[in-house]
């Protein structure tokens, strides 16, 4: 390992391609994210085959713009690290590809880095010192899930969701509305002007002991609401929806409920003394504000990052990966992609 402690960070395991130098693991040098929310948004979704062929449009330009805005060359680096699980498959070898390449040229040590692992990492990277182990609230559009963490990179599973994504349900209802694309902003924005009490959409309940999540009967419950009983007749149109605001902010509520209450009961039943949430759900300032008001209340700290780095980004990768450098975590160049985490 050179003495710089600077990694680059690349990050393509969805549909931003991202790229970030960071020094020894905290202070972000450079942040680059190109979007393409324009390209997926005719089809309400990400499309992978889509997505893979703008990482490669894209790649080199975000990564030559991070190392420029880091004032960094290759030669100042210690090593590359990039996503290697999970995710699109076809995305992820993109970046993978791209990085192994860099590391081989430049012969700079190569780190692999899980995506969860490292939105997990980011919300410990702008506070001091974390005491571990930390109670982990990972929720995004792919992922809703509680780990016990030990420390930087080292998670258990403790439970994930039944069903749907939180992320993922923001998103079918945004659609169930009209509204853009992508939904959960767009849902969120909607829901600032509405009445998270005026619908009193169903929560799930786990069994005591059994912490989980599940969002499936809370998307119905919205179908229903719009719909009537007969859930096979046609949404009406945006503006033919009196209430959109009101269901939007009750909708928000039940889910940012059923996410903080569980989340707080397996901190206080394990003795957790901190909770971190992270993953781009932990965007969302109804949530924040929850956790960090029921987290005050119980005497437990909650470390957020960022909205900038809620999201996917590369600064989370590189940040961690100084981590796993300097615990001689190194990857061959034969490492290869994983869609599964």
């Amino acid at each position: 390992m050179t003495g710089s402690g600077l990694v680059l960070g690349i990050e393509s395991s969805c549909d931003d391609t991202a790229a970030a130098v960071v020094e020894a693991g905290r202070v972000v040098r450079s942040s680059v994210v190109a979007n393409q929310d324009p390209l997926h948004a005719a089809f309400r979704g990400v499309v992978p085959e889509v997505a893979g062929r703008a990482h490669l449009d894209r790649i080199e330009e975000v990564v030559d713009l991070a190392l420029e805005r880091a004032g960094a060359r290759f030669d100042d680096l210690a090593a590359i690290a990039v996503t290697q699980q999970p995710g699109l498959v076809g995305s992820l070898l993109v970046g993978l590809s791209f990085g192994k390449a860099l590391a081989f040229a430049r012969g700079l040590p190569l780190v692999g880095v899980h995506h969860i692992e490292a939105h997990a990492y980011a919300a410990t990277m702008e506070h001091g010192e974390v005491h571990y182990p930390a109670l982990a609230l990972v929720v995004s559009g792919g992922h809703t899930a509680l780990y016990r963490m030990e420390g930087p990179g080292a998670l258990e599973l403790v439970s994930r969701t039944l069903d749907d994504a939180a992320g993922e349900a923001f998103d079918k209802v945004a659609n169930l509305l009209g509204l853009g694309y992508p939904g959960g902003p767009a849902l969120s924005r909607l829901a600032a002007t509405g009445n998270p009490a005026a619908i009193q959409f169903p929560r799930y309940r786990a069994k005591p002991g059994r912490p989980g999540f599940s969002f499936s009967g809370i998307k119905t419950a919205v179908l229903y609401h719009l719909r009537g009983q007969n859930a096979l007749a046609a949404t009406p149109p945006p503006e033919d929806i009196p209430d959109a605001a009101d269901v939007a902010a009750s909708f928000e509520a039940a889910v940012v409920d059923a996410l903080v209450e569980p989340t707080l009961k397996e901190a206080e039943r394990g003795g957790y003394r901190t909770i971190v949430a992270a993953g781009g759900v932990a965007a969302n300032r109804r949530l924040r504000g929850a956790l960090a008001e029921r987290g005050a209340a119980a005497g437990i700290a909650v470390l957020l990052p960022s909205p900038a780095y809620c999201t996917d980004n590369a600064a989370m990768i590189a940040g961690l990966g100084w981590h796993h450098l300097v615990a001689g975590r190194l990857a061959p160049l034969g490492l290869d992609a994983s869609p599964r985490g």
